[in-house]
C-alpha cells in the first residue's frame, strides 16, 4: 500500500484548493424603483432593465431603529425579461436569484474607464405582498390579487373530557 495516499495534505495544498474556488450567487428581496424597460437584441431576445431597492432595518446599542437602503441595477434576459415586462411595475416586491456582473466602459466626456456592478437575474419571483396588493400582476388589463384566507367549515366544539378539563390541583401527578 502506498503510504503517500494516507498522508494528510499540507496546509498550503489545502489553501491552494480553496483559492481556485469561486461562487457568484446573489439572493435579494426588494421593491422595483421603476417599471422594467424592455428592449430586444437583433436576434429578438428580450432584455429588461430595472432598479431594485433593498431595505435593511436594525437597532443600535441605544435600541434606536436604524434603516438603510441599497439600490441595485438588475438585468433580466429572455423569458425572465418578458415576464418582468408583463407582470412587474414600480413598487412591486420581488425575490430574485442571480449573479453579479461588472460592466465597464469609457466615459465619453472624460475618457476615463468606468465600471459598475449589476445583478443578472436568473429567477424572478413575486413575494406574497406583491400578489396580495395586486401591484405587480396584470392579466389582460385586470389586476389580480391573491385569494383571501380560506374559510374552513365550522365544527361543533368537541365534548368536554373530564380528565383533560380537570383543575390542575386534581391531577394526580
Amino acid at each position: 500500500m502506498d503510504s503517500s495516499r494516507c498522508a494528510p495534505r499540507r496546509m498550503d495544498d489545502q489553501a491552494s484548493q480553496f483559492n481556485s474556488m469561486s461562487l457568484n450567487v446573489v439572493l435579494l428581496i426588494g421593491n422595483l424603483t421603476r417599471d422594467p424597460e424592455v428592449r430586444f437584441t437583433p436576434k429578438g431576445v428580450a432584455v429588461a432593465d430595472f432598479g431594485l431597492a433593498v431595505n435593511e432595518v436594525w437597532y443600535n446599542d441605544k435600541d434606536e431603529k436604524q434603516e438603510s437602503v441599497s439600490f441595485v441595477d438588475v438585468t433580466a434576459w429572455d423569458r425572465g425579461a418578458e415576464w418582468a415586462q408583463k407582470h412587474l411595475k414600480k413598487g412591486a416586491e420581488i425575490a430574485l436569484v442571480g449573479k453579479l456582473k461588472m460592466d465597464s466602459w469609457e466615459d465619453k466626456e472624460t475618457g476615463q474607464k468606468r465600471t459598475k456592478i449589476k445583478v443578472i437575474a436568473e429567477k424572478l419571483t413575486p413575494t406574497f405582498g406583491t400578489w396580495k396588493e395586486g401591484r405587480a400582476l396584470q392579466s389582460e388589463g385586470r389586476s389580480t390579487s391573491a385569494p383571501g384566507p380560506r374559510k374552513t367549515p365550522s365544527r361543533p366544539p368537541a365534548p368536554a373530557d373530564p380528565d383533560l378539563d380537570a383543575p390542575q390541583d386534581d391531577i394526580p401527578f
